[in-house]
């Protein structure tokens, strides 16, 4: 199927782990069971394919107070518009990272309904808390995720139903 590759404002496609979750609370929510991680105004997830730290989640040094300086492209961890308030990350192209193939790829909270991402899943932050109470490490869930046109082949070839 098609391969995602950096950049190119699509979700990935595959089968994919849910990793760790994060929010700007000292806590995670709820009940979840997932890993977390709190997001600070130092935290970062670098999606410059020239880095050594591409897709990876890193806290800005000390010494540096721009991080202009050390990467072309990234995410600032804790935004102002509260997108990443509450997510999870999205374990593609994660071991090993392979340069140019995706980065920074999550579930979060929507900018408003139906508004699109640059390649990742966005949904109400209701909805989102609604999954991260669900989601079980311990029986280890996974994301599917394909266009619609491969789903249909998929299910057919499988033998199922074609909607």
């Amino acid at each position: 199927g098609p391969q995602k590759i950096e950049g190119d404002g699509r979700a990935p496609a595959g089968i994919f782990h849910f990793g760790t979750s994060f929010g700007y609370d000292s806590e995670p929510p709820g009940r979840s069971k997932l890993p977390y991680r709190q997001a600070t105004e130092s935290d970062y997830y670098v999606d410059d394919p020239e880095s050594p730290e591409y897709n990876r989640w890193v806290v800005l040094p000390q010494n540096a107070s721009d991080p202009h300086r050390l990467w072309t492209s990234f995410e600032k961890m804790r935004r102002a518009d509260h997108l990443y308030e509450v997510g999870i990350v999205v374990e593609q192209n994660i071991d090993p990272v392979v340069k140019n193939r995706g980065s920074a790829i999550f579930f979060h909270v929507w900018r408003r309904p139906g508004a699109a991402t640059a390649g990742c899943t966005a949904m109400s932050k209701e909805n989102l808390l609604t999954l991260l109470r669900w989601l079980d490490p311990a029986k280890d869930p996974l994301l599917i995720q394909i266009p619609e046109g491969e789903q249909t082949e998929l299910r057919a070839a499988k033998g199922g139903a074609s909607d």
